[in-house]
């Protein structure tokens, strides 16, 4: 048995003599909540988590007779809103801290996870957007240094590396650069104005670590990589970052056309994505070179969702 196989099983991801299928699409939608509504796409950003997250939503609309496409690795948050606000797609799973900070460009700090999920609600709202119920997991960008690195310079936290000056370099997506839940967050609540940035493709800073081409990476909690060890997460007490609970933006007049049972089935989705079940799917995905969709299929056939 493949690693991949043995360690979602172990999470309860993979049931017994599930064979893996690519497409996800139900043979026959008659009778199910969504046959006959009008079709609906969907999006998803540019990072590997939310090509998974995709395929979940995805799958499991077709599965209730939805007829839905999936345009996926769209780009970055501010991209694939524009996508939506535009209507090049109707909705797409989004980070509730993306939608305050990012989005909307709103630098307070919620205190509470439920905090910010009424606060991201509420701003898509103006925009004649709604917000699906969020998920138990949490993605968080977090900065992340080898194991070894930290023993060696004694880092706990994100504010221990001020004390390394100009010897750090900091390795993020390019922009981060721009982002108070990046180097601007770092600089002004962490006093980092001495560290260094370089710009990485999301996925590449755990190979740049390794390189010694940076010295700390910003990396989300839910990465494979993150579970044996080799790095360590430094905490953010400042909590720049904020909270990362994932829901459906979706454009109201499509939420309503599509009845009750849309946001049923997505919330049904949602409510088993645990942050142990993300990161083996991430793993899955990211080391294992399983495609989203078959690691998709096989949680959602797991959990009785398809």
């Amino acid at each position: 048995m493949r690693r991949t196989a043995a360690v979602l099983a172990a999470a309860g991801v993979l049931s017994v003599g599930v064979a893996a299928c690519g497409g996800g699409k139900s043979k026959s939608t008659a009778g199910k909540p969504g046959a006959g509504k009008p079709a609906v796409t969907l999006g998803a950003k540019n990072f590997p988590e939310e090509f998974i997250l995709g395929q979940l939503y995805t799958q499991a609309l077709r599965a209730k007779g939805y007829k839905v496409t999936l345009k996926n690795n769209i780009g970055t948050s501010e991209i694939t809103y524009k996508a939506l606000t535009s209507g090049k797609i109707d909705a797409y799973p989004e980070y509730t801290g993306e939608i305050i900070s990012t989005l909307f460009g709103k630098n307070n700090r919620p205190s509470t996870a439920e905090q910010a999920y009424a606060q991201a609600k509420q701003l898509v709202g103006t925009q004649g957007l709604a917000l699906t119920q969020k998920t138990p997991f949490f993605d968080r960008d977090v900065l992340a240094v080898l194991t070894s690195y930290a023993q060696k310079n004694g880092l706990k936290q994100t504010g221990d590396l001020k004390k390394l000056g100009a010897k750090v370099t900091y390795g993020a997506p390019p922009e981060s650069r721009t982002r108070y839940q990046g180097l601007i967050g770092l600089r002004q609540a962490y006093g980092l104005t001495k560290m260094k940035f370089k710009p990485l493709a999301i996925g590449l800073q755990y190979q740049a670590l390794d390189a010694g081409q940076i010295q700390t990476g910003d990396v989300f909690t839910t990465d494979g990589q993150l579970a044996g060890g080799k790095y360590v997460q430094l905490a953010d007490p400042k909590n720049i970052f904020g909270f990362q609970n994932v829901a459906m933006i979706v454009n109201k007049k499509v939420l309503a056309r599509e009845g009750a049972d849309f946001a049923t089935t997505v919330d049904a989705v949602s409510a088993k994505l645990t942050n142990d079940a993300v990161q083996k799917m991430n793993a899955a995905v990211v080391i294992d070179k399983n495609s989203p969709a078959d690691v998709a299929k096989k949680f959602l056939q797991a959990n009785g969702l398809i």
